[in-house]
């Protein structure tokens, strides 16, 4: 939701498309007045409580009708949510009012690439989730609720949404291209190695339709496949390894075998060049969790119909996912837990991935039918509620470190295009890429 995580769920999540500059959480709760008329405290000024709720890119609660619904089965509350669309400003501003303990809102909502450093270094500023009426630990997927974890064993934050990966295919292309097109017989071309589906990539650009290439862009499979690994940038006792960690270096090998093929469009994902390659039918898979499919549909558009679907990715990874929390600053803190976690629940994470796409991190949600019974259209009816729950399943307990954000966001988005658009060599690239790193580890 997330994710610039989020993306859709937020159909921007991760990677949110456009900056909104505004405060992201000035203006949404000011010490004196809220907004909307409501006063101190968050009353109106016919006594209903206002729960005010920060969230980044689109996070669906809204879309999906589940404010209404809320606010029905309790009419004293009003829910005001306040969005900004890039979640690298929206969490700076976030830390800023942590730190001064004024103009957060009664909920915030946490990108997974930041939750480690929520949990490790402000745990005592946010209410224990864990403890809250209504929240079952065993409803939710292990490594989700482990991620928000502190060391105390306070629970930071509910998870929303999971990433579990698949692989979105051409099926036109697929055919001029000489390849099979039933989605069984696609995820076969690659099952179980990375490697594999790069040279499912050479096998297209021998045949390649004219005007066309296999991937959209190669941070896109340097972010797939290093997130089919539990430990990536740090191990398990929360030491950096970036520089010699093995899933860093295969991934990034995979990354530099398809810009030195010329299977790339050699775009930035989430760009407005990006989008328009959806449009122009530009490239034939990429790397695709829960919440792109309703991105790719917005940008691709009716003309594409019925020419994407969905395969299994090779391995099982995560890509997005974010939190609920709420902090002890938060003017209306009691109703906000409930809130919390009451859009948490499993019976609302299935309806939003009914409505948004965005996938459950409750695994109880898993057999609701919304979720088990799930196909999309736009994809020639994939099953998709079958083939992201399978993959939820063999997601690794990833290790999230407190700088994970900064980490992926430096290979894919310094080091990586670097190679690709300006022609770097990949040691240029890579030597750029730790020097981000090293800086923004400095500050």
């Amino acid at each position: 939701m997330r994710s610039m995580s989020r993306m859709p769920h937020r159909v921007v999540v991760l990677a949110a498309v456009a900056a909104l500059g505004a405060g992201l959480l000035a203006g949404c709760a000011d010490d004196s007045e809220e907004p909307g008329g409501a006063g101190p405290g968050g009353k109106d000024g016919k006594g209903r409580t206002t729960v005010t709720i920060g969230v980044f890119g689109v996070f669906g609660y809204k879309q999906a009708g589940l404010y209404d619904e809320y606010e029905k089965l309790n009419p004293g509350v009003t829910i005001k949510e306040t969005s900004i669309e890039r979640v690298d400003q929206y969490y700076p501003q976030l830390l800023t009012h942590l730190g001064t303990g004024s103009g957060l809102q009664d909920i915030q909502a946490v990108e997974v690439g930041n939750i480690a450093e929520v949990a490790r270094r402000h745990a005592d500023k946010f209410v224990d989730l864990g403890q809250a009426k209504g929240v079952d630990k065993a409803s939710f997927v292990p490594w989700k609720w482990a991620q928000a974890t502190a060391e105390d064993g306070s629970t930071v934050g509910l998870g929303t949404d999971i990433g579990p990966m698949a692989i979105c295919y051409r099926k036109d292309l697929f055919k001029k291209a000489g390849l099979p097109t039933d989605r069984d017989e696609v995820g076969k071309l690659w099952a179980g190695d990375w490697q594999k589906y790069v040279d499912t990539g050479k096998d297209y650009m021998a045949e390649a339709p004219k005007g066309t290439v296999f991937v959209d862009a190669a941070g896109g499979v340097y972010n797939a496949a290093v997130n089919s690994n539990a430990e990536r940038y740090y191990d398990r006792s929360g030491k950096l390894v970036h520089k010699k960690s093995p899933a860093v270096k295969e991934a990034w090998g995979l990354a530099m075998d398809v810009i030195e093929g010329k299977m790339t469009a050699k775009l930035k994902q989430f760009d407005k060049s990006w989008d328009q390659a959806y449009a122009n039918g530009r490239f034939a898979t990429v790397s695709c969790p829960p919440w792109m499919l309703g991105y790719i549909k917005e940008k691709a558009g009716k003309g594409a119909e019925d020419q994407w679907d969905v395969a299994p990715a090779p391995k099982p990874a995560n890509w997005g996912g974010s939190f609920l929390t709420v902090p002890e600053a938060a003017k209306n803190k009691d109703e906000a837990v409930k809130l919390a976690a009451w859009l948490t629940a499993p019976a609302q994470q299935a309806k939003l991935f009914e409505k948004q796409a965005s996938f459950p991190s409750s695994q109880a949600a898993y057999d609701l039918p919304e979720v088990a019974g799930a196909k999309h259209a736009y994809f020639d009816d994939a099953p998709i509620g079958k083939i992201f729950a399978e993959a939820a399943e063999g997601i690794p307990t990833l290790v999230v470190g407190e700088k994970d954000q900064t980490l992926q966001t430096a290979f894919t988005d310094v080091g990586i295009l670097q190679v690709e658009q300006q022609g770097k060599s990949p040691r240029q690239g890579w030597d750029a890429a730790m020097k981000n790193i090293d800086n923004a580890l400095d500050q």
